[in-house]
């Protein structure tokens, strides 16, 4: 399925034409707390509901643009929505990330650790476990290491990674409702 992309340019000509732009942001409430587009609404990709976004935005002509951090779950929440008959969505190209580089509007919070890093140090570290208690305690260990790795390669290859959605649902990913509030 091939998902409408958009360059926050258009995004920003859209807004200066005087058009009312929904935009809905995938990314952690953390990740959304620390910096987003202005006018954004936090919906994480892991509690987006298309049905429910279907039915809200029945009959609406106007463009839905989906942003995350760098695109890719972005593109993810298009793909569910689009699949879901939401009509119109399009994803923001470079997320969030190009946004800021593009100087739209934005609001900036508390720091965060992105989601991308979160599974990097995690990755890692797993990888620097499973091969240190296979090499000093049993070599039975090395299996984790090799499943860390077998999962980094299905990641790249479907776009889609467990870790990353596991992390995402941690306590440290999660803020109050009233933090993740569009401005």
């Amino acid at each position: 399925m091939s998902v409408p992309v958009a360059p926050p340019r258009a995004l920003a000509d859209a807004r200066g034409r005087g058009e009312a732009v929904e935009l809905l942001d995938v990314r952690t409430p953390a990740e959304f707390r620390e910096v987003h587009v202005a006018g954004a609404r936090n919906v994480p990709l892991d509690q987006l509901d298309p049905a429910a976004v279907a039915r809200d935005r029945a009959g609406s002509a106007s463009p839905l643009y989906v942003v995350c951090r760098s695109g890719s779950r972005g593109k993810q929440a298009c793909e569910k929505l689009l699949a879901a008959g939401v009509a119109n969505v399009v994803n923001v190209e470079g997320g969030t990330l190009a946004c800021v580089e593009a100087g739209l509007p934005v609001v900036r919070g508390k720091k965060a650790v992105s989601l991308e890093r979160q599974v990097r140090i995690a990755a890692g570290s797993l990888v620097v476990l499973g091969s240190a208690l296979g090499a000093f305690v049993d070599p039975a260990f090395l299996g984790l290491a090799a499943f860390v790795g077998a999962g980094l390669v299905f990641a790249g290859v479907t776009d889609t990674c467990g870790m990353a959605l596991l992390l995402a649902r941690m306590p440290w990913n999660r803020v109050t409702p009233a933090a993740t509030c569009a401005r």
